[in-house]
């Protein structure tokens, strides 16, 4: 029968059965076609890598390929990839009618092919021809073939796109103060997985990260060793030869993939074995610098950097010494760098390695002014929202510094560090994080990225969920890294098809369809914004001290300033609004509010749970791949829903009870009860939903941890634990309501009177004052006490110089024969004339002697001085030496070691009533 006597439909069947007949033969071409890549016959272990990794997206897709060095190109079965400068780059760039592309950017390639003619991968530089080799594989995978015809260019904004390894651990190690982690296989079996560190590099390099910091406080003793100081070594031979191997190995494999690997440290720390055998202290922040430590310090850095030429530095001046002084900008340009140039000279090169000046607890810009003339590769860090992620509109003076930085001409690197309001929950709005990114362009003017783990840093490289075998940030997390890497090469992306990127992305993941894919978008963006307005609406400070998803005590939110409050967390990394307790005095003064309010954050972060819940649950049935861990992320949505509704209730609460401090009104309370009773039920549904879910809440597990709650010794690390803590608050609060309606007069409470103890002062010689109205606290001024809290009577101060005191350190040496407690004063404000208060967000042994928590707020007054707020240093029986930095403040004797003091304002500020009372 003819075509012609065909009925159409009859031909169109006809025609649809030979097309399909065809198809396995076209299929069978594809699978046979040979392509191959061309590089340069001395190409670069990068192009070698990207043709590498080509090569296998072309098998994977069908193709026949192989890899030849420095053939001539022809045909258009030939994928050229070189560098512009190349002879056969060149040959094909010309048929395409293409010169040398007048952007030189770093890391920047060209795709070219049209029909009949080679494909060219021509890249500015050897990371820019792997990426694009990277690209091409990547459109591959996602399309099955070769395209026929592209014109594509790309270059990233940022100059450092990089990750961050913590070589630490959530506890101590026995004998060892913080960041005192040698690398040892031990204590860090992970660090000695080949296998694993080529999954972690493969990832960083499918992201486009360009650096890897290690972090660590003292690695040189494990890495180097000193023909002055033999004995500094901290590891024995074995392990020392074991280090050389894998530190080369790394830096080897990262090198293929365009990753520059940065060593950070700490100063000052030494060695233990070097401590020990000069008999000095590991840390000690404020002793001064002295002539050993320095030549141990430069030497160590000298031979590091002749071992590891290749390896740049990224240093911490601040925490591990005394921040933002002299000393800072002496053992920058007098020590580090330095000891950088003597690594080079014995190499016999002049070509510096890259320094990171990290602008923590220091003066950046102050050291980099001195710094710059001496050594010019340098670049300087600072934190984007401290230690957590709380806004993409940062501002106030934490900005302006970022602003300074970047000003320098240098290039500024953005630090997304520990993410304590995150942890340990799973963590993917792309919305939050590209706006993230724009804000580091747009408002700190940064140009490079350098990102921690989205949970569990302290726990490298396991996350804190409780399953057999424990997972793996690398895997659990992989949308974290995505995002940061997707948009620190690239920020300004459009909206939508960021959505229908991304929605893809998870489809993929979990089996899904784009519209069920976008729903699970739709839940990591909710839950995106609820921890970070969270945090800056009703947190004490941006760092690691506090654990948000633990919760917050009732006297944490209405009485913030008694646990140390941060304020920099509400003036510059959260947008313009009022505290707390702000909102509650414009209350009940009917004053306007301003801006982000408490009732505000409450409304949304429950809205947002609600949404987060909803649209899981939408993609939930859907699932057909990756079954066991979506039910982990649908879980983790529940927790923060549930997490949310806590928050937002006990804010709610907080305000009522602040009501009752200006209107003495019991009603007021009344209607607080429910509000918190509320809140701790839905805690209690946080508990069942983490229980059998997670190991731990927070990965720093030491003493620095104070909010909600100390978590000395690893206490305090899940929810479980807390949970009887808000009941017995809720129980304390009906009792208190109780006695208050049953009493009419108000009883005045008696102070309870420190005890003095009896302690022998070797150094300096002082003089001692009673702690009375008219008594001077200083031997060289006038300045008197105008009022004082009585329960400080019986105590003795002493008497020292304000000058010395400014110009010096203050150091005490003393004896004492039983437990003592030193009380110190601090003045409120931040000058540099007052020693500064100890905050963990800056210094890591602000908590060695339990000094970190204001005891007694408002304690004394002082004529022409600010208000003083008491902290208290703890010591056993013996000798001991307290060394302080530099700066005023008032040592208000000893007291009995073994009485505690509830912390509480003593009021002579002109604060109002406290009311913490109505919790404790």
């Amino acid at each position: 029968m003819s075509f012609l006597n065909m009925s159409r439909h009859k031909l169109l069947l006809y025609l649809t059965l030979f097309f399909f007949s065809l198809q396995p033969s076209i299929a069978q071409e594809k699978k046979n076609s040979p392509v191959t890549i061309v590089i340069p016959s001395s190409a670069h272990v990068r192009i070698i890598f990207g043709a590498e990794k080509l090569k296998q997206a072309l098998t994977k897709a069908g193709y026949q390929a192989t890899i030849t060095q420095g053939t001539r190109a022809s045909g258009n079965q030939q994928i050229v990839v070189g560098l512009w400068s190349d002879n056969t780059v060149k040959q094909v760039a010309s048929a395409y009618a293409l010169t040398a592309v007048k952007d030189t950017i770093k890391e920047g390639f060209s795709i070219q092919k049209d029909a009949q003619k080679p494909l060219l991968i021509a890249g500015t530089d050897p990371s820019g021809a792997l990426y694009g080799c990277l690209e091409l594989a990547s459109q591959l995978t996602e399309t099955g073939k070769l395209p026929e015809k592209i014109s594509l260019t790309d270059k990233p904004e940022m100059v450092l796109r990089g990750t961050c390894v913590g070589v630490q651990k959530p506890i101590y190690l026995p004998g060892r103060d913080v960041y005192e982690y040698p690398y040892t296989p031990e204590t860090f079996p992970w660090l000695y997985d080949k296998a694993l560190w080529i999954r972690y590099l493969d990832m960083m390099v499918e992201n486009r990260y360009n650096s890897l910091y290690l972090w660590n406080g003292h690695p040189f003793a494990s890495l180097v060793r000193l023909k002055d100081y033999p004995y500094a070594v901290e590891v024995d031979d074995a392990t020392f030869k074991k280090n050389e191997e894998m530190f080369r190995f790394l830096t080897e494999e990262a090198d293929k993939r365009g990753i520059w690997v940065i060593q950070m440290f700490y100063n000052i720390i030494v060695s233990k074995p070097f401590a020990e055998h000069h008999h000095i202290k590991t840390q000690d922040r404020n002793r001064p610098i002295v002539p050993l430590i320095a030549d141990y310090t430069r030497k160590s850095i000298a031979a590091f950097v002749e071992k590891y030429p290749n390896v740049g530095l990224l240093i911490a001046l601040g925490e591990a010494m005394e921040g933002v002084g002299q000393d800072d900008v002496d053992w920058f340009t007098k020590t580090i760098i330095p000891g950088v140039k003597d690594g080079l000279k014995a190499l016999g090169k002049t070509t510096e390695p890259p320094i990171v000046l990290r602008a923590h607890d220091t003066d950046a810009p102050r050291v980099m002014k001195a710094a710059l003339p001496l050594y010019k590769n340098l670049y300087t860090e600072a934190k984007f929202n401290g230690e957590a992620l709380t806004t993409y509109t940062p501002r106030g003076k934490w900005a302006e510094l970022h602003r300074t930085l970047s000003n320098i001409g240098t290039v500024q690197i953005e630090n997304v560090h520990i993410l304590a309001n995150l942890e340990p929950f799973r963590y993917g709005s792309a919305d939050f994080i590209q706006k993230s990114v724009q804000a580091m362009h747009s408002v700190y003017g940064a140009n490079g990225l350098h990102l921690y783990p989205q949970a569990s840093y302290w726990d490298w490289p396991y996350t804190a969920d409780k399953t057999s075998p424990r997972l793996l940030q690398l895997d659990r997390d992989w949308i974290w890294y995505k995002t940061w890497g997707r948009y620190a090469w690239k920020s300004g992306r459009n909206r939508p098809a960021e959505v229908a990127y991304w929605g893809n992305q998870l489809a993929e993941k979990y089996g899904l369809s784009l519209d069920k894919g976008k729903d699970v978008l739709e839940a990591y963006e909710q839950t995106g914004e609820i921890s970070p307005k969270l945090l800056r609406r009703y947190g004490i400070t941006d760092g690691n001290r506090q654990t948000l998803t633990l919760g917050m005590l009732m006297t944490q939110l209405i009485n913030p300033f008694r646990y140390g409050l941060l304020t920099l967390l509400y003036e510059s990394e959260a947008p313009e609004g009022e505290m707390i307790i702000d909102y509650a005095e414009k209350d009940w003064k009917n004053e306007k509010h301003i801006g982000e309010t408490p009732i505000q954050i409450a409304n949304e972060v429950v809205e947002h749970g609600k949404k987060a819940v909803e649209a899981i649950d939408k993609a939930a049935g859907a699932v057909t791949q990756h079954k066991d861990e979506f039910a982990r992320l649908r879980n983790d949505v529940y927790c923060q829903d549930a997490m949310a509704n806590f928050y937002a209730q006990k804010a709610r609460a907080a305000l009522a009870v602040l009501r009752y401090k200006y209107s003495n009104d019991v009603r007021d309370l009344d209607k607080a009860l429910p509000l918190l009773e509320s809140s701790v039920n839905h805690y209690a549904d946080l508990v069942k939903l983490t229980k059998d879910t997670y190991l731990y809440a927070n990965s720093m597990q030491t003493k620095q941890r104070k909010i909600p709650m100390r978590g000395i010794d690893a206490t305090y690390k899940t929810w479980e634990e807390m949970l009887p803590v808000y009941q017995k608050e809720l129980t304390r609060f009906k009792h208190t309501i109780d006695s208050l309606k049953s009493t009419t007069t108000a009883i005045a409470k008696a102070p309870v009177l420190l005890k003095p103890a009896l302690v022998t002062i070797q150094s300096p010689q002082v003089e001692t004052y009673t702690l009375e109205k008219e008594q001077r606290v200083f031997t060289d001024t006038s300045a008197t006490i105008s009022d004082v809290a009585p329960e400080l009577k019986n105590l003795k101060g002493l008497k020292l110089a304000k000058a010395n005191m400014q110009s010096e350190r203050t150091s005490l040496t003393f004896t004492a024969t039983e437990p003592v407690k030193l009380l110190v004063g601090f003045f409120t404000e931040k000058n540099p004339k007052y020693l500064p208060t100890p905050e963990l967000e800056t210094d890591a042994s602000a908590n060695d002697y339990g000094q970190s928590e204001i005891k007694i707020s408002n304690a004394i007054l002082v004529n022409g001085l600010p208000p003083v707020n008491i902290h208290t240093y703890s010591f056993k029986a013996g000798k001991h030496t307290l060394n302080l930095g530099k700066g005023a403040c008032l040592l208000l004797g000893f007291m009995d070691g073994n009485q505690e003091i509830t912390p509480f304002d003593a009021g002579l500020a002109g604060n109002k009533k406290n009311i913490d009372w109505l919790f404790e």
